[in-house]
């Protein structure tokens, strides 16, 4: 009886020998072997089903995180690159101040010539006498780069022509001018991963929006001041205002960001930045 195989049907034809065969329980026992067999591999089938649906889904949404992710990277990249391909670089002459030329009709030389005459010691004048060099250096004299020949020795002394290049004050105009692509764009601290990580750990879905299952990309518009403040935060694109508001309230929010400069200096720039809301 040890070495009988229960899914086998000896054991039944044992138990019903010499009894009615043609009853039921007969019937229902020979069949039992196959249908525990049966239910043993629904039961694999279905747990296999379950951990393949468990593992699709899981890859499915690591996928579709990571694309939105590369998604709104690539498209702020492709504004940005936009822009630098219109931008028109903008060069500002100096003006340069000169003084007017005034015109001397007697000038005094600035190199005095002295005819050599021998005389004695005693009739040479102190200011004829040769000075040496270390007078020369002592001496409140002012030595010019230039020689000017003149045409009386009663003339007047010309000066040199001084030219000063001033920078022009920018008037107020200029410096409230908003640009919309400059030199070198404002950036967000640490790149474009870092204001992705900013977007998704602060922004809040609103309830109202999850429950009637709206989601799309929200397109923002800022300035960024010189110092690198958020102002000026508007709506360009809209999708439903409960995450028009949030996105608003996100971005108005964030650090201040390095500012961009044109021609060395910082001024005020235009961004856009997309805001997209993804029910999970």
């Amino acid at each position: 009886m040890a070495q009988i195989d229960l899914i086998s049907n000896e054991w039944s034809d044992m138990m019903f020998e010499n009894r009615n065969k043609e009853y039921g329980a007969y019937v229902l026992r020979r069949q039992t072997g196959r249908r525990n067999v049966i239910s043993m591999i629904a039961v694999l089938l279905l747990f296999a089903a379950v951990m393949v649906f468990m593992i699709a889904k899981n890859a499915y949404e690591a996928y579709q995180k990571e694309h939105a992710v590369m998604d709104q990277v690539t498209e702020l990249s492709a504004l940005t690159q936009q822009k630098k391909k219109e931008a028109k670089v903008e060069r500002k002459e100096i003006p340069v101040r000169q003084e007017q030329q005034q015109v001397v009709e007697k000038v005094k030389s600035s190199v005095k010539f002295t005819a050599p005459v021998i005389k004695k010691d005693d009739e040479v004048k102190p200011e004829d006498e040769l000075k040496s060099q270390d007078e020369i250096m002592n001496s409140k004299v002012a030595v010019g780069a230039l020689n000017v020949v003149g045409n009386d020795e009663n003339g007047e002394v010309l000066k040199a022509k001084e030219v000063i290049a001033t920078e022009p004050v920018k008037p107020k105009e200029e410096e409230n001018k908003v640009f919309d692509v400059v030199e070198q764009m404002p950036s967000y601290p640490g790149g474009m991963g870092a204001l992705m990580q900013y977007l998704s750990s602060n922004i809040k879905y609103p309830a109202i929006a999850e429950e009637n299952g709206i989601q799309g990309r929200v397109i923002c518009t800022f300035v960024v001041e010189r110092d690198g403040s958020i102002t000026d935060v508007r709506i360009a694109k809209s999708v439903d205002p409960s995450l028009d508001k949030e996105a608003m309230r996100v971005v108005s929010k964030m650090p201040k960001w390095i500012p961009g400069k044109q021609n060395g200096s910082a001024v005020r720039v235009k961004y856009t930045l997309p805001v997209t809301f993804r029910l999970q």
